[in-house]
């Protein structure tokens, strides 16, 4: 496995930063795996796949070096510098096209665990390519929904600082993504590999949610910065918003039936209230009359409550769906 060792007052300075490259590069991998965890996620890449085929199709160095760079075990690190906090996307990016070339074929011999293809071996335009590609799926794929993805990833923020707040940060540490525990002693397992433990005292040490949901990483700057990056609690819904089926908007309400379906998937009230962009009070009214009416359930799951339909919400929507399909 690996760990990270840290002392108490590089944890006490620990925090959350929402980063839009760190967002950005969660979704190359997205692309690049082709394969979504939920309908979210199926529905962004429908929209994105095929462009970004197409770009990859009629530029195959850079598709190897796409294939190259995400690695199996170990993603090169010129692909992922640490943001810093409140950077924009740009900045981040002017620092992967910055990249020295000796650098990036050093990163590259790292992630390929070997030597470096030979389309690959000899070019100086590897740091520039890397940098288009992050570029071209910020511009046509996050960007356009940034501000509703913003949204999700700080009502994760602030759902895990409450959590730091009442259980301490073994607490978060531990339901990071799969992998992450935290081991006592000083110690911080950041994920499964068996790499090098790192000694980490006296660096800053950030956790950065994403939305793509199977998607993480660790990254480091200089010995001084450190990111943990990890999908956040609330998933990514169609930026058109979950289709409601007309039916079940006159019998419910457009914005209460919307929140059921968005239901099919356990979610917080601030997850909804990121997803929907309804106010809070308005979020609690539909959850508590759908609890009510037996259409939804909730659990405790550590300190976050979680509503997810029932048996009947499940058949109250299929049936509407049904209905609204004929």
């Amino acid at each position: 496995m690996g760990w990270w060792r840290l002392d108490a007052d590089t944890l006490a300075r620990s925090r959350f930063v929402v980063s839009p490259f760190a967002e950005t590069f969660a979704c190359l991998k997205l692309l690049h795996a082709g394969v979504g965890a939920h309908p979210g996620e199926r529905d962004w890449l429908r929209r994105q796949l095929p462009g970004y085929r197409a770009l990859l199709a009629a530029d195959p160095v850079t598709a190897l070096l796409v294939r190259a760079g995400l690695g199996r075990d170990w993603i090169a690190d010129f692909l992922t510098p640490t943001p810093r906090d409140g950077e924009p996307f740009p900045d981040t990016l002017a620092r992967v096209r910055a990249v020295a070339p000796e650098d990036a074929h050093a990163h590259l011999r790292l992630s390929l665990a070997g030597p470096l293809p030979p389309a690959l071996a000899d070019r100086a335009d590897l740091p520039r390519r890397a940098a288009d590609l992050l570029e071209s799926i910020w511009q046509n794929g996050v960007r356009p929904d940034w501000e509703r993805r913003r949204r999700i990833l700080e009502a994760d923020v602030g759902v895990r600082t409450a959590q730091v707040s009442r259980g301490g940060w073994a607490t978060v540490l531990d339901a990071l993504r799969p992998g992450t525990r935290w081991l006592g002693e000083s110690r911080f397992q950041v994920n499964r590999h068996a790499y090098p433990p790192r000694a980490i005292e006296g660096a800053d040490l950030l956790l950065m949610p994403v939305t793509p949901q199977r998607h993480g990483w660790v990254s480091w700057e200089d010995g001084a910065r450190y990111a943990l990056v990890y999908p956040c609690a609330g998933t990514l819904a169609d930026p058109r918003g979950a289709p409601v089926p007309a039916p079940l908007g006159a019998l419910l309400g457009t914005a209460r039936a919307g929140v059921l379906v968005l239901l099919e998937t356990p979610l917080s009230t601030s997850q909804l209230v990121a997803i929907t962009g309804q106010p809070l009070g308005s979020v609690g009214r539909h959850l508590r009359l759908l609890l009510d009416a037996g259409l939804l359930e909730r659990r405790r799951t550590g300190r976050s409550v979680l509503y997810t339909r029932t048996t009947a919400g499940e058949a109250l929507v299929g049936a509407a769906a049904g209905e609204g399909d004929g």
